[in-house]
């Protein structure tokens, strides 16, 4: 089959693409797909480095990819409410930048649903919902995101302000008008953010989600008067020295399938925007992740094989 295949952590050039990787076959309670689309994240190329090994353990040769949106191929001893044939996205085991894939934590495609908009959704989606409820966030309280024209910082951003949070985000000048769409108060990014903070939010900010990791935790616990307990990063390397939450872990399997179910049903209805930046072929992937690492897309890289 046609995969992404690395053999050691470096750059965007250890990655091949090759055409005869074997068929994975699924074990008990797993199911084989036939991947459609490819979600990809920064995640994937913080794995090819070897960076967040104590989340993720890279056993070589490696596949990278944890998103995908398919149809089920073949299933596994003791599999019960799917079917060969059923549309399907979540998360792979085997890596998900691959014609096939294993996966055992996964829920229905709408079929209203484009395989790139629901392969876009399982990473970005669930990240937000769990830093959203690890802050604690209640409706009339003031959230500061930390890129939040990203691809997980724009579901934040509009899961928060579903929630009735009032939402300061920070970006680029060229993100602020795609930031007010969504409800969202934009702040340029760089020196004297906290002043434009303050400014923007005279009431104060209760809560900081910081999905983009540069130099943003210091500015962070001084807008929160030096109070760390509601500040949680997903980008952040730094975070154990500034005594600052790092979340890297999903959530129990059940938990994450609810939240999926709900948000692809909030896709449908127009009631959550999730924004496509491009699609490129498989056999592209390098240029997709080289285009990631400069941390300045907004919406959703893809590939398809």
């Amino acid at each position: 089959m046609e995969a992404i295949v690395y053999d050691e952590f470096g750059g965007a050039d250890v990655l091949r693409h090759e055409t005869g990787v074997a068929v994975p076959e699924p074990g008990p309670g797993e199911v084989r797909v036939k991947v459609a689309a490819v979600g990809v994240n920064p995640v994937d190329w913080k794995r090819r480095y070897g960076w967040v090994e104590q989340f993720y353990p890279t056993t070589f040769p490696a596949v990278p990819g944890l998103e995908f949106a398919g149809t089920v191929d073949a299933l596994g001893e003791g599999v019960t409410g799917l079917a060969v044939g059923d549309e399907v996205f979540g998360w792979t085991k085997t890596g998900a930048y691959a014609e096939y894939a294993i996966a055992d934590n996964i829920v229905p495609k709408p079929a209203e649903l484009s395989w790139e908009t629901a392969a876009s959704l399982p990473v970005a989606g669930e990240t937000a919902q769990r830093v959203l409820d690890l802050l604690g966030v209640r409706a009339g309280e003031t959230l500061l995101l930390h890129g939040a024209a990203g691809a997980v910082g724009a579901v934040a951003a509009q899961l928060a302000v579903a929630a009735g949070l009032t939402v300061i985000g920070t970006a680029s000048e060229r993100n602020h008008g795609f930031l007010r769409d969504l409800g969202v108060t934009p702040v340029t990014y760089g020196d004297g953010l906290a002043d434009r903070v303050r400014a923007a939010a005279p009431q104060g900010v209760d809560a900081v989600f910081d999905a983009a990791g540069h130099d943003t935790l210091p500015v962070s616990i001084e807008l929160l008067g030096g109070e760390k307990s509601r500040i949680v990063t997903i980008a952040a390397p730094d975070a154990a020295e500034h005594g600052i939450v790092f979340s890297g872990v999903t959530a129990e399997p059940a938990t994450v399938r609810g939240w999926l179910t709900d948000q692809a049903r909030l896709v449908v209805e127009g009631r959550l925007r999730q924004d496509i930046a491009e699609v490129f072929p498989l056999k592209e992937a390098a240029r997709a992740q080289e285009l990631s690492e400069t941390g300045h897309v907004r919406g959703k890289l893809l590939l398809v094989p």
